[in-house]
């Protein structure tokens, strides 16, 4: 089918005065994604949802600092530095505003809800913790360590590296290279770090720290796919179990990537209550 969607960027400045670039499809309630690593509104899940929420909400899809069309950050990257140019994107939206973030995304959506963002109801996919022992901790040096691939001029080695390091088998990882999207994940692979050290700190194996996300105040609804690996399902009901007013669901046969026939009523659903 082809999409109809229109995807010209519209803008909006950061706190920092970082230029972050959008798109806006349909009419009703607002609607942001965040996406997760590599992906930015024209690879990746957004566009998918979008034109599948486009009948109920205004969805706006936006490039990450660093991706896309947006600017690579007009101040050293940290964590709130993202949580403002979300808060950007809802202000443009009229907020306050529904969120959906996924993978590190969803992260992300968490943490500015932690800080109090003018979200409305919150969706989160898979934030990608570990936090127990059915997989081993991640090094809590990744973030450096790909950081410093992609200063070296290693592009193609840090996307490896992630790639390994969320699971991805080896035959698909010697093959990534020989595909079309290739060229355009090797060209975002400096916004890696950015994404590693929003959840490395959740990746030790151990629970989230009690009363990590007490001031998450939006209705939260935590997504895990019954495919997924058993650390990735536990991460999901630990963070329902610790938001304050949080429901989990599973999506059965549903794994980590995202499939937006199947995961857009599911939030339509939750965002019409």
């Amino acid at each position: 089918m082809t999409s109809t969607l229109n995807t010209t960027a519209r803008r909006t400045t950061s706190a920092d005065g970082t230029e972050i670039a959008y798109e806006v499809h349909g009419s009703g309630p607002a609607l942001v994604l965040v996406d997760g690593a590599l992906c930015q509104r024209s690879m990746g899940p957004a566009r998918g949802l979008a034109e599948q929420l486009a009948a109920g909400f205004t969805v706006y899809a936006y490039d990450r600092r660093g991706r896309g069309d947006s600017g690579p950050g007009s101040s050293p990257y940290a964590v709130d530095r993202e949580v403002e140019d979300l808060i950007a994107v809802i202000e443009a939206s009229g907020g306050p505003a529904d969120v959906f973030g996924a993978s590190s995304g969803a992260t992300l959506a968490l943490e500015a809800a932690r800080q109090g963002a003018p979200i409305d109801r919150l969706a989160v996919y898979e934030s990608p913790f570990i936090v127990d022992d059915t997989r081993p901790a991640n090094d809590p040096r990744l973030p450096e360590v790909v950081s410093d691939m992609v200063a070296r001029g290693r592009r193609g080695e840090a996307v490896k590296t992630f790639m390994r390091t969320v699971g991805v088998p080896a035959p698909i990882r010697v093959l990534m290279p020989l595909m079309p999207a290739w060229k355009r994940m090797t060209a975002v692979a400096h916004t890696l770090p950015y994404d590693l050290s929003i959840v490395v700190g959740h990746q030790q194996g151990q629970p989230l720290p009690v009363g990590y996300y007490a001031k998450v105040a939006p209705r939260t609804l935590v997504i895990a796919g019954g495919k997924s690996p058993a650390y990735m399902r536990h991460a999901q009901a630990a963070i329902a179990d610790a938001v304050p007013d949080a429901t989990l669901t599973t999506l059965p046969g549903q794994t980590h990537m995202i499939k937006a026939k199947v995961v857009a009523p599911v939030l339509s659903e939750f965002l019409s209550r």
